[in-house]
């Protein structure tokens, strides 16, 4: 039995739609809303994001060096691209970025679907470690888009699990 995890996390900052979806169309904008214990490197820069880019990163996990490969699945500018991981540490990571306008700013919404490998040892992994270290990456993330964008009302952070 596999166990899928979708993490939903929210936010809204005051912030035109399009200068904020053109912040998070330029990869290298990933460094900056990554927390440095990760180490997170990108390997090969896209010269654009669009439909189909892969995008190959380093990160380090608790010491732990490891190589991760993106692709665009779908682009729809200004509001909305999904990257799934082709190669990496997860069995599965699905991450939706959806952007709206909304009270003369923008709702920034991140959806991650995920699975971890190696069955029991996964789930045990995720309970110690993973939603620990995903929760911290994603409120160092909302952390720093709000001293990017200011005017930031945090919103919701759900987690689910789901069994297949």
């Amino acid at each position: 039995m596999i166990r899928h995890y979708t993490l939903e996390n929210e936010q809204w900052v005051a912030r035109p739609l399009k200068e904020v979806f053109a912040f998070f169309s330029d990869a290298r904008n990933l460094e900056v809303l990554t927390p440095a214990w990760l180490k997170f490197r990108i390997l090969t820069m896209p010269i654009a994001m669009e439909s189909k880019t892969k995008i190959d990163y380093r990160i380090s996990w608790h010491g732990l060096p490891m190589r991760w490969t993106t692709e665009i699945l779908r682009w729809a500018p200004p509001h909305e691209f999904v990257d799934l991981q082709l190669s990496g540490p997860y069995r599965l990571w699905h991450h939706t970025h959806r952007f709206e306008a909304e009270r003369g700013g923008t709702r920034i919404t991140d959806i991650v679907h995920y699975a971890l490998p190696l069955g029991p040892l996964g789930r045990i992994a995720h309970v110690l470690w993973v939603k620990g270290d995903i929760k911290k990456i994603f409120a160092y993330r909302s952390e720093r888009i709000a001293e990017l964008f200011g005017g930031c009302e945090m919103g919701n952070r759900k987690w689910r699990v789901d069994m297949s």
